[in-house]
């Protein structure tokens, strides 16, 4: 069995491809042949502090052998999982049974593994986070990446207008084909006066920023009074410290995470097969932004932190 190896913190030429001993499933485990892992900006910050040995945090495959009590798959099923044991980026991951869930026959196995994390992100965000309406005005950092297009999609969903934000005009087109109503190409904090000036100085009732640290004060400047910072970009850079009486307009701010959304038994595939519904009806498209063979794992790791990539990074074992 091939897996991706991480012996010492680096930049991505320590992921190595070498031979390990094929994984046997444990009580309540399930071993999954992998057909697609996803690639995670968080599988970075895995890779630069060696915190796991072999990374990768989802995919999808189907099952090879079940260990002792389980009861809800069997081998040959399809399915999809989560781990934040990681493990992923290989052919074969052993994963516990209560984060395994069937992926259904509509939907395949690359939009099955880009679906996962990215997917259960923008849902938290967008419905505990800061529970989106019909004709709120929300902004979108990132808006032509993984979690930014899935964002735009389910907050057009609710009714909301969306303004998006991307790096570079060649990702205008793809945010905008996602639903986004504004698309605006800015770096760093010098969105907030197009944003104010688009929303006629009210501002929005939400911003969800991925971007980092260099985005913060701009993104809490574009809120409306009692609007919602929902801020998930601190492995990007380091956040100012703020007083909280420095908060302006009565906004809120919050750090979502996504063990956080999934927290009770049965919670992992019951959002998730919510969004594999929306799949099969046609109301939420994934973007593949790009597959890699396994090998190529390096690759994937120094596009995705180019900043230059556009939807889900794969790698293909």
């Amino acid at each position: 069995m091939r897996a991706i190896v991480i012996d010492g913190a680096g930049g991505p030429d320590v992921l190595e491809l070498r031979e390990r001993p094929t994984p046997v499933a444990g009580p309540g485990e399930v071993l999954v042949d992998v057909r697609a892992a996803g690639v995670n900006f968080f599988d970075t910050a895995i890779r630069t502090s060696a915190s796991a040995e072999v990374p990768g945090l989802e995919g999808a495959g189907v099952v090879a052998e079940v260990g002792d009590g389980v009861r809800g798959v069997t081998p040959g099923d399809r399915v999809a999982w989560m781990t934040m044991n990681h493990g992923s980026y290989a052919e074969q991951v052993v994963v516990p049974e209560n984060w395994v869930v069937a992926v259904p026959d509509a939907v395949d196995d690359e939009t099955a593994a880009a679906l996962v994390v990215q997917g259960l992100s923008a849902h938290h965000f967008t419905t505990v986070s800061h529970q989106v309406r019909s004709g709120e005005v929300v902004l979108v950092h990132a808006a032509a990446g993984g979690v930014g297009l899935l964002i735009t999609q389910l907050a057009k969903a609710q009714g909301a207008t969306v303004i998006g934000l991307v790096s570079r005009p060649e990702k205008v087109g793809i945010a905008a084909t996602a639903g986004a109503d504004h698309v605006l190409v800015s770096t760093g904090g010098a969105f907030a006066d197009p944003v104010l000036e688009l929303t006629g100085g009210e501002g929005v009732h939400a911003v969800f920023d991925g971007a980092g640290a260099t985005t913060f004060d701009a993104s809490l400047q574009v809120l409306r009074t009692h609007g919602t910072l929902v801020f998930y970009g601190p492995l990007i850079g380091d956040v100012p410290t703020i007083r909280m009486n420095r908060l302006p307009r009565s906004v809120r701010v919050t750090y979502p995470t996504t063990e956080d959304h999934v927290r009770a038994p049965g919670d992992f595939a019951a959002r998730t097969t919510e969004l594999f519904a929306l799949v099969e009806k046609g109301d939420l498209a994934v973007r593949i932004g790009a597959r890699y063979p396994l090998a190529e794992a390096a690759r994937a790791h120094t596009d995705i932190e180019s900043r230059a990539t556009t939807g889900k990074l794969l790698l293909i074992p």
